[in-house]
């Protein structure tokens, strides 16, 4: 038998897969050998280089000690913020999208399509759309720049995705299991809690990968809606960038880049294979 690992079709394959991966890594590997050279280093030679001796300080200097906003500690409380913002907003909308999802498909009633419909239109509408609305609920409620503010956004917002996945994966649970339960006695709740919410796993498992990622890398609402102290830390990186305009410090830049996307990156490295597998057990049809 030929060896296939061989094969022309597969070599080929592997060079455009490789040069895809070489092409969306590069400008991540270069922030990272950026954060590890120092500004003399960067300004003599260029930005694209290998460090000649690595220099962990820009670390430190980016977490604790920068000057962010005229508040010299670094992007430390902003990462604190888009904590307080990103893990609640994710819980919040992740169960209401799952109840809102096990409604629509199991529990079926009079307008649920429509409901269903009007929900999922928010994934069509630009985030610029928004903006006004949003800024209108948030004078009327007194929650303008603040962290509570900005976990109503991003939970509301979510539901259009969370209700989508839950919808399109309970779809497949079997409508008979629902009637035997309610004829035994059980309830709306009832059901989800003992019944439903034990199989959702995967899809709850992409549902808060989906949601954190997308509430902590989130930018547009946080700098709007927010000034100060109460910034995200993907606002703060704006605001560092400002405070070094003159004195171009791309050591600390790269550092502090690279500290705000680590928990994005630790939860794609290590949630990354539930995510396909929840979406391969029927989130997406």
């Amino acid at each position: 038998m030929p060896d296939r690992s061989f094969a022309p079709s597969r070599i080929v394959i592997y060079l455009v897969v490789t040069f895809f991966a070489a092409a969306y890594l590069a400008p991540l590997i270069v922030v990272v050998l950026n954060s590890l050279r120092t500004n003399e280093e960067i300004a003599q030679g260029s930005m694209i280089g290998w460090p000649q001796h690595l220099t962990w300080g820009n670390y430190a200097l980016a977490w604790s000690g920068f000057c962010v906003a005229e508040t010299c500690a670094g992007i430390r409380p902003y990462m604190l913020n888009s904590a307080l913002i990103t893990i609640p907003a994710t819980i919040f909308s992740t169960l209401l999208g799952a109840v809102a999802g096990y409604a629509v498909s199991l529990w079926r009633f009079r307008g649920d399509n429509w409901i269903y419909g009007i929900v999922t239109l928010g994934l069509f509408l630009p985030q610029q759309m928004r903006l006004l609305p949003w800024t209108i609920v948030l004078r009327d409620t007194g929650l303008i720049n603040t962290l509570s503010g900005l976990v109503l956004i991003h939970t509301i917002q979510g539901l259009s995705f969370t209700v989508l996945f839950c919808r399109n994966y309970y779809i497949a649970i079997p409508h008979e299991l629902i009637r035997a339960a309610r004829i035994d006695g059980a309830g709306f709740f009832r059901i989800f809690w003992r019944i439903i919410l034990p199989l959702s796993s995967p899809i709850l498992i992409v549902t808060v990968i989906w949601q954190f990622t997308h509430i902590w890398n989130e930018f547009l609402y946080g700098v709007t809606f927010t000034t100060g102290q109460q910034q995200p830390v993907t606002a703060a990186l704006i605001a560092l960038s400002a405070a070094v305009a003159d004195i171009p410090q791309h050591g600390v830049q790269s550092a502090a880049v690279i500290i705000a996307a680590l928990p994005t990156l630790l939860i794609y490295l290590f949630g990354g294979r539930y995510f396909v597998r929840g979406l391969t057990a029927g989130a997406v049809k």
